[in-house]
């Protein structure tokens, strides 16, 4: 096993004037983010450095999402994010669309010596 999952959260967010999916994308992050908290490394003393983040935002056109954008904002680890299609697009009848993204934020780290997750 190369890797393993310390953790993942979930997260929406949505623009609801702009139809900007990385502002979306972004606030979904930013809940998931908020609902973790990785006290594992100040715990046993391991660096966030060892850490890989894997973000998988969901809207309904991908290719709108400023991926540069979004891991320039992740605070920890090596970060890797991508869109799929998912979210939604919802139509007001006065005229904009509102775009909501959802999120999962997972951790992970390479095995560890001295102490192992259960699998």
């Amino acid at each position: 096993m190369s890797e393993q999952r310390i953790i993942i959260e979930m997260g929406m967010g949505n623009d609801q004037y702009g139809m900007d999916y990385t502002k979306a994308a972004s606030r979904a992050i930013e809940d998931a983010i908020r609902h973790s908290s990785l006290s594992i490394f100040a715990s046993l003393d391991l660096s966030t450095d060892i850490m890989r983040v894997q973000v998988t935002i969901g809207v309904q056109e991908p290719d709108k999402v400023d991926i540069a954008s979004l891991v320039s904002k992740l605070p920890r680890g090596h970060a890797e994010v991508r869109a799929v299609k998912g979210g939604l697009n919802v139509e007001n009848p006065a005229g904009n669309t509102v775009v909501i993204a959802s999120a999962a934020v997972e951790a992970f780290l390479p095995p560890q010596t001295g102490w192992t997750l259960r699998e």
